[in-house]
């Protein structure tokens, strides 16, 4: 089994790369996912941020109101990082369960979706990072219309992670999308092509 990080800052169109990668049979473990369950009501992740923030990030049905939490700790760097000691150790705990999990079932290509997988510290646990990118105009565009974010709230969001001229540098296959979804696809099967080629040249472990 080869283990892939996949990454790219807020608007490069990761998601859509992963959901090529998952339709072309890779296994795709979400870091996105994972972090919005260990928040779910009633998890000890929901409480500690409840306890941290209090009233203004709870909808009225009372669940987590992931909008306005994100409206305050973007606009500071403190108060994101609060909430990542939260939220972050127990994914990496969900990931590494899934990860083995995986392992066991006999699957050949496991692609875990971080987007803070540099900013975390994270690149060393894999064989290869996938980084998908496009340029900072065209992803805050896309926060602004496909998304509907305020342009200030998108501004915050794409401010907050490390440029993607270092990530760049650190990763082993960078898919750019700067074009339209044809372009883009064929740069994933480009990408998927290396990957497969990375799993057939993967030592059989006895």
């Amino acid at each position: 089994m080869i283990l892939i990080g996949l990454t790219g800052n807020i608007g490069s169109g990761k998601s859509t790369v992963a959901r090529y990668l998952a339709a072309h049979g890779a296994t795709i473990i979400d870091a996105d996912v994972l972090a919005r369950r260990v928040v779910e009501r009633g998890t000890a992740g929901f409480e500690r941020v409840v306890a941290r923030w209090g009233a203004p990030v709870l909808s009225p049905d009372g669940h987590l109101d992931r909008a306005a939490l994100r409206r305050i700790v973007f606009e500071s760097p403190e108060e994101l990082e609060q909430l990542n000691a939260i939220v972050h150790p127990e994914v990496e705990r969900r990931r590494d369960d899934l990860i083995a999990e995986a392992r066991e079932r006999g699957d050949q290509i496991v692609v875990c979706d971080i987007p803070l997988l540099f900013e975390r510290h994270l690149a060393d646990r894999f064989d290869a990072i996938v980084l998908v990118d496009a340029p900072r105009p065209i992803r805050l565009e896309r926060l602004v219309r496909d998304r509907g974010l305020p342009e200030t709230e998108a501004m915050a969001m794409i401010a907050a992670q490390m440029p993607a001229e270092l990530k760049r540098a650190r990763a082993d296959i960078v898919i750019d999308n700067d074009g339209p979804l044809p372009a883009l696809e064929a740069r994933a099967a480009e990408a998927w092509e290396l990957i497969e080629a990375m799993a057939r040249a993967e030592p059989a472990i006895p």
